[in-house]
């Protein structure tokens, strides 16, 4: 470690992504959509003016605002957006979880949010999923600076209805509740409608999964207006600027291809029920997956043996090699060739 690290820095432990290999495997390890983008974007792309970009985007992304709060139903002063879902994570956390009264999140969900706290010195309490592998949302009680969960959960795959998320926000009413539903895409229930009705909620989502945009991050927020300008506040304080001007070009060209997003959200839900047949024809224990991937484990087979032995015929999937995890695989839904050769391979192993 360095001496000219800051104490802060030095304590921390960053996030850990998924590996990008260098080598042709077949990549199951990150949750990316298997199909390409719009070919509207491909069509911006090629449009586009190289002129435009000695000038500073709009710092306010108006264009791309309006387009998410007509796909998502609310209206543009609603909506934030970010550089992935990631960024707009860590200014929500900035913004309304540095508080007295801990922030309560799944003991099991998306990795980052432990980071997030570290980081901004956020003090959190974790709640232990059920014996279902589900959030247990009755376990969140009201005296917090905060929750935070993934739904669809990550790496879990199991999404609580927009009933059961309600039911949470008549009781946690004087903190914000952050909903993330970057798999909401893949048979999840958006929660967006409630923030009609809840003005602590805040939901947050990414053009990374079900548009095929992992490459080109941006994520988005929508929530009350109060919610809205906080994060705005937070934003102008840090990164005026953050949402370049062919990334917003690119994403408002995807939300207008409402056909095919839909069309390629199905064959991968298709090809995910597939895999969980043939997995569980092998004695694979698969968890309902209400997102693009599957988290299974063997009875006679630990996560590390499966993943080691997929690695060396080609195929990378993600293990966490964790307490309480590391029996388990997570494998991303792939096209139907791809999830093909992973049970092939699975087949001579188990």
């Amino acid at each position: 470690m360095s001496q000219f690290w800051s104490p802060a820095v030095r304590a921390l432990t960053p996030y850990v992504p998924g590996e990008q290999p260098r080598e042709k495997l077949v990549k199951l390890n990150t949750n990316e959509n298997p199909y390409p983008p719009s070919p509207a974007v491909e069509r911006v792309l090629q449009a586009f003016a190289v002129d435009h970009l000695r000038r500073y985007p709009d710092p306010e992304s108006l264009a791309l605002r309006q387009a998410l709060a007509r796909t998502h139903g609310v209206e543009p002063d609603q909506v934030f957006v970010g550089n992935g879902s990631d960024e707009v994570l860590a200014l929500a956390f900035q913004t309304f979880f540095c508080q007295p009264k801990p922030l309560l999140m799944p003991a099991i969900s998306y990795s980052f949010y432990p980071v997030y706290c570290k980081l901004y010195d956020i003090h959190y309490r974790t709640v232990a999923l059920d014996d279902r592998w589900q959030i247990a949302l009755e376990a969140f009680d009201t005296d917090n600076g905060g929750v935070v969960f993934a739904n669809p959960n990550a790496p879990t795959g199991h999404g609580h209805s927009r009933q059961a998320v309600a039911q949470l926000l008549e009781r946690v009413t004087e903190s914000v509740v952050l909903v993330d539903e970057a798999y909401v895409d893949f048979g999840g229930e958006s929660v967006v409608p409630l923030i009609a009705d809840y003005p602590n909620l805040l939901v947050t989502g990414t053009l990374s999964k079900g548009r095929s945009l992992a490459g080109l991050r941006v994520g988005y927020a929508i929530g009350s207006r109060e919610l809205i300008e906080g994060l705005e506040r937070v934003k102008n304080s840090f990164n005026s600027y953050p949402i370049d001007m062919l990334a917003s070009e690119v994403a408002i060209a995807s939300l207008e291809d409402q056909s095919h997003f839909q069309a390629c959200c199905e064959q991968v839900m298709a090809t995910r029920e597939w895999t969980r047949q043939q997995l569980e024809t092998m004695a694979f224990e698969v968890l309902p997956s209400q997102t693009n991937f599957l988290f299974v484990r063997h009875p006679r087979h630990s996560g590390a043996s499966l993943f080691s032995g997929l690695r060396e015929r080609g195929i990378l999937v993600r293990h966490f090699n964790k307490d309480g995890l590391s029996d388990f695989l997570r494998i991303s839904i792939g096209t139907d060739d791809e999830m093909g050769s992973l049970v092939e391979a699975l087949q001579v192993m188990v």
